[in-house]
């Protein structure tokens, strides 16, 4: 129902396209407005995901803030690094390469003056340096990445930090970017990257040892804690419902409802009109 003798006039008067453009209040929008800013926001109780499949569809899903898991963005940042660290290590080298040999092609070729000759030895780098850092860059990005979504899936999926995970992801890795040679290349790559995914894995764990607790560690604290928090929001809102139905039951006054009681008794009471019934018949 719409508050206010203006609103209600100019809602009569205008037509119906116009009303939108006038605000509506409700009284229980009004009476429920500021309580709804208190609630918590957690509606139903939280589940601790004790399975690797929950652990691994937590994967997909956002924050309140829309951001991805702290997973998926470390294999987003090593798939960044290892295309990074590809471009430049197949660039440099190319680079140099290409104006060594620009150089020894082109020692019969006139220029105009020095200047020009340099300009020529730098593109003909440049061109090298774009060719072959391309060449790399995205060939080690998809082993890095392939290689850091597995060992993380598996990490995520057992719950804990092992080497036999790494080695799991180098048999995968070197094994799919072998696969072209046919079965025997499948085979040998992935003993060559089972035997490399040892050392990696080693020196990974190692390095997250050394700042007190590794990875996996630390994601099953932080998921303990978000989880506690969870919990106590949702037994907030239990209290804050429980609060409420007492509310309601307090104000609830005896003698009116003993008063429409007995209204309702004399109401039932009342003798029926039974000339106006005989009147009716006898027509």
């Amino acid at each position: 129902m719409s508050t206010g003798p203006f609103q209600g006039l100019v809602q009569t008067a205008m037509p119906r396209f116009f009303c939108f453009l006038l605000p509506r209040v409700d009284a229980a929008d009004v009476a429920a407005g500021p309580a709804a800013g208190f609630l918590p926001k957690i509606i139903g109780k939280p589940e601790f995901p004790d399975t690797g499949w929950q652990r691994i569809r937590d994967l997909f899903d956002r924050d309140e803030r829309q951001r991805p898991p702290e997973e998926v963005i470390t294999v987003m940042k090593c798939g960044i690094l290892g295309a990074f660290t590809g471009f430049l290590y197949g660039g440099l080298p190319a680079a140099r390469l290409a104006r060594q040999r620009y150089i020894q092609i082109s020692q019969a070729e006139l220029y105009t003056s020095r200047v020009e000759a340099v300009r020529s030895a730098h593109n003909a780098a440049i061109r090298g340096f774009l060719r072959y850092g391309w060449r790399w860059s995205w060939r080690v990005s998809v082993i890095v990445t392939l290689f850091s979504s597995v060992s993380t899936g598996l990490s995520v999926y057992r719950n804990k930090d092992a080497v036999s995970n790494y080695v799991a992801a180098g048999a995968v890795t070197v094994g799919l970017f072998r696969l072209n040679l046919g079965l025997r290349g499948l085979l040998a790559g992935s003993v060559i990257g089972a035997m490399l995914g040892i050392p990696a894995g080693a020196m990974i764990i190692g390095l997250q040892s050394l700042t007190g607790e590794t990875f996996r560690e630390r994601r099953r604290r932080e998921r303990r804690e978000l989880y506690e928090l969870k919990l106590t929001e949702w037994s907030a809102r239990l209290q804050l419902t429980d609060e409420l139905i007492d509310s309601l039951n307090v104000n609830v006054r005896p003698e009116e409802t003993n008063m429409d009681q007995e209204k309702i008794e004399e109401l039932l009471g009342l003798p029926r009109n039974d000339d106006k019934d005989s009147s009716s018949q006898s027509q």
